[in-house]
Parts: structure tokens; C-alpha cells; sequence
């Protein structure tokens, strides 16, 4: 991977420029983010948080008119965080976006220029041999501590995902999605899986088939743990805002699920004749 640096031009930033094709195959130019969410407390009152943090509120950026019911009843306030430097050299900048229904994000951000090669290797580092999680938590165990009373019933344990989201703005030759996807079908299959070797046929066509488009130069294919965007800095934002919130979401469903768990429990053990699971899913009564 070919770090990237910013080109100044009379002392005013400009964005990265993609580099010619190497040894190693077309170039590419995007950014590689990880989200690792934890669900902390019943609810977190955000106003205390932007009063106790260099905080500041993040409206979803959408890049066409949606409805009302699209946008954030509250959006989730931002803090900005310092830059983290990895074991390899890599240096991720990051924020913690906190949410009223109980949830933090911690986000880090690499920007990234290189080859197919090196971003499928990229990615199966990240997803499989970086602990981030340890990072992250140790992150928001700190910043939560100023925080404290911002916080409405706090979990003793916090249930945690991840997520990954590599976003490409520009390949060489400037493919459209479906030419990218032809030509480049097996390599964004490995991305998003976190695999270094080629995938088979039938499990490329079946990582493919999650693709979606808005418009006819963006694409998305989203995995479980991970997803692909071919699609502009601005285009791409929106994506990345609704993956975080689908992820955010889903540990809430895990937290819920638990607690009616407990309170199915609970129940048999006081009352096991009126179980209504017995014999299904109450782990008292299962056989």
C-alpha cells in the first residue's frame, strides 16, 4: 500500500491524486474504516455529552431528498478523537459518535491508495488479525468516564459489533460499477469476506448478489462483517451514515433479545407449568 500524502498547492490542501498502475495492478483510491459499536446504557442524553465533550451534532447527510422519516429523531453527537497508530505504522484517524438510545461508535479511518492486491491483504488484516475491539473500548471506557452523567442506567457489560467499509472513489480507467464488478468481481468477493485467496464460483455470485445501486455510477455490496462502496466521497457518506445506524441498530435487537432471555428464565423458574416456550426456545424447559 502506497501511503498518501497531501499535495499543497500556494499553502492551500488539496485531495490526493491516484497514482498510475504499478507492479501490482490498476490503482486505487478510497478509504478503509472500521466501526466498532458498544451498547453502554439505556439511554445517553446528549445534551449533557456536548456539554461535557468538544462535541458537536452529526445530521445524516443524504445525496438526494429523502422524507422526514429518514432523517434522525437525534442525531448522534461527535467527538473527535486522536490519531491511532498501528503496530504496522498505519496512522487511523478517528471520531466516537455517541447515540441517544444508548449506543457509542468509535470509527477509525485509513485513507488508502494501491492496488487490488493490497487492499484485499489490507483487508483480511484488518478483519481478522487487529484487534480493534481492545482499542476501542479502552477509547470509550475513557471518554465515558467524563461523560458519566450524561448516562441513564449503565450496563455493567456492554455487547459490542463491528463493522468494516471499504470505500473506493476512483479506479484507474474510471469503470462503471458493472464493468468493475466483471472485471474485479473475485477481488471485491475477498474484500468483503476478509480473504486472501481466491473464492469459488459459487460463493463470489452469492457475496455479489447483495449489490445495489442508487444511481448508474455507484455501487454497494454489503457482507455481515463488511462492505465494498464504488461510489464518490459525498455519494459514499450517505452508505457509510446507514451502515453505522443498521449496525447500531442490530446491537440493540442482541440487547433485547438477551433481556427477554433472562425474563423467560425468569419465568420457568418460578412459574415453569405456565412456560409457553417449553420444549422451543427456553433454554429452562428445552430438553
Amino acid at each position: 500500500m502506497h501511503p498518501i500524502s497531501t499535495i499543497t498547492t500556494s499553502g492551500a490542501e488539496t485531495s490526493p491524486k491516484l497514482e498510475p498502475t504499478s507492479e501490482h495492478g490498476p490503482a486505487l483510491l478510497g478509504s478503509v474504516m472500521v466501526l466498532i459499536q458498544f451498547d453502554v446504557s439505556e439511554e445517553i442524553h446528549l445534551d449533557d455529552v456536548r456539554n461535557s465533550l468538544d462535541a458537536r451534532r452529526a445530521d445524516l447527510q443524504l445525496k438526494h431528498p429523502s422524507p422526514t422519516y429518514a432523517r434522525f429523531r437525534q442525531p448522534p453527537v461527535v467527538e473527535r478523537l486522536e490519531p491511532m497508530v498501528l503496530d504496522t505504522g498505519e496512522r487511523l484517524e478517528g471520531q466516537l459518535k455517541y447515540y441517544d438510545y444508548g449506543v457509542v461508535s468509535v470509527i477509525f479511518e485509513l485513507p488508502f491508495q494501491g492496488s487490488w492486491d493490497e487492499l484485499v491483504q489490507l483487508a483480511s488484516r484488518w478483519e481478522w488479525d487487529t484487534d480493534f475491539e481492545s482499542r476501542a473500548w479502552k477509547i470509550a471506557k475513557e471518554k465515558l468516564k467524563r461523560a458519566e452523567k450524561a448516562l441513564s442506567k449503565p450496563y455493567d457489560q456492554w455487547l459490542s459489533e463491528d463493522y468494516f467499509i471499504f470505500h473506493v472513489r476512483e479506479v484507474e480507467g474510471n469503470p462503471s460499477p458493472e464493468e468493475l464488478l466483471a472485471r474485479y468481481g473475485n477481488q471485491v468477493a475477498q474484500i468483503v469476506r476478509g480473504e486472501t485467496l481466491k473464492l469459488s464460483e459459487n460463493e463470489q455470485s452469492e457475496i455479489l448478489t447483495s449489490r445495489m445501486s442508487y444511481y448508474p455510477n455507484d455501487i454497494a455490496v454489503i457482507g455481515w462483517n463488511g462492505a465494498f462502496l464504488y461510489d464518490t466521497e459525498a455519494g459514499a457518506e450517505t452508505a457509510i451514515q446507514l451502515l453505522e445506524y443498521a449496525n447500531s441498530q442490530l446491537l440493540e435487537f442482541r440487547h433485547y433479545d438477551d433481556l427477554l432471555t433472562r425474563e423467560m428464565e425468569s419465568v420457568c423458574h418460578f412459574a415453569p407449568a405456565r412456560c409457553l416456550a417449553r420444549k422451543t426456545i427456553c433454554p429452562t424447559c428445552s430438553p
